[in-house]
């Protein structure tokens, strides 16, 4: 697998290093739980071994192969209207493009009652964002911010799933997610969120 990285200068004071990940396996929301603090990170899965990086310090590039357009079926309205221009980073991996999911494989059995957590899209800013499931070409809209927000879902704990991410226009996204949970033992919710950059090439 592939990684671009970049050195972006500002304009003024020091210098400060981005990654910028635009093919490959990524899995944006990586969440873990270790010394009483769940924390949402983004685990890089470009590089071997896996990185995990602070999403504050990674760029997301949603590259122009990405670029298609809405299906005409009302099942799709979600996207946009019919044929118009939509950005989908698909499912099922495409080497030429970034492939998005979420880890939640280091939050160990019985931390969390019922082994489960809350997902939440939060915020979304520079246009509508959806991540959408499909099967035998149905899709299950999961989070959609077009219809308003937050968006919440059932997260188990162990779990590593993948799913088509869909962006309405080129420009650069800010995408907050935040993850929760109640803890088994003690009943108290512990909870992390982080902001993710992508930006969407025409």
């Amino acid at each position: 697998m592939t990684v671009a990285a970049a050195v972006v200068v500002g304009a003024a004071g020091p210098a400060s290093a981005a990654t910028v990940l635009s093919t490959g396996h990524v899995d944006v929301v990586d969440v873990d739980y270790a010394g009483g603090a769940l924390t949402v990170r983004l685990l890089d899965g470009t590089v071997s071994p896996a990185v995990e990086r602070d999403p504050a310090d990674v760029e997301l590039r949603v590259l122009s192969g990405a670029k298609t357009t809405v299906p005409n079926n009302a099942a799709y309205s979600f996207l946009g209207t019919p044929g118009s221009t939509v950005w989908i980073l698909p499912q099922t991996q495409n080497a030429s493009l970034l492939w998005p999911g979420w880890n939640s494989t280091d939050v160990a059995g019985g931390v969390f009652q019922s082994n489960t957590l809350r997902f939440r899209l939060t915020g979304v800013t520079g246009g509508q964002f959806a991540i959408y499931t499909t099967s035998l070409g149905n899709p299950t809209v999961l989070f959609n911010s077009r219809d308003g927000l937050p968006d919440s879902r059932s997260l188990a704990t162990g779990a590593h799933a993948h799913a088509n991410w869909a962006f309405s226009n080129a420009g650069t996204y800010t995408i907050t997610f935040e993850v929760s949970g109640v803890l088994a033992a003690s009943g108290a919710t512990v909870s992390d969120q982080a902001s993710y950059t992508f930006t969407v090439q025409a």
